[in-house]
């Protein structure tokens, strides 16, 4: 994705010039310019600005679909074993002082020997 294409092609649509996005975020017009030309890329802190002088949410400026974009994550996140449920369900019943100690006895088992396995 053209970043500065985007930009330019938004900025249009609202009927703004680049005077206009200079004057509402601070930004030269020259440096407006350079980024709709391809000449350079303004970090998240700059697109933040342009969002706001376009009056656009900041998804906007990389989203090409219809509509707000749907929150995806790796396959099968949040999709717990019932397993894990009943370790997550035991764990919140915890008071704060036991929550830590299993936090940081998790945490040595994790950094132990992974090869061992408990004999029963």
């Amino acid at each position: 994705m053209k970043i500065g294409s985007k930009l330019h092609e938004l900025r249009a649509a609202k009927g703004f010039s680049q005077g206009d996005i200079e004057k509402r975020t601070g930004l030269l017009r020259c440096y407006t310019s350079r980024v709709e030309n391809g000449h350079t890329v303004p970090n998240l802190e700059t697109l933040e600005k342009y969002a706001g002088a376009l009056e656009i949410e900041l998804y906007q400026l990389f989203f090409e679909g219809e509509g707000k974009p749907q929150p995806t994550g790796p396959k099968g996140a949040g999709k717990l074993s019932p397993e894990e449920r009943g370790l997550f369900d035991a764990f919140k019943k915890l008071d704060k002082k036991d929550k830590k100690f299993v936090v940081a006895m998790t945490k040595k088992m994790a950094k132990g020997n992974r090869t061992a396995r408990p004999t029963t």
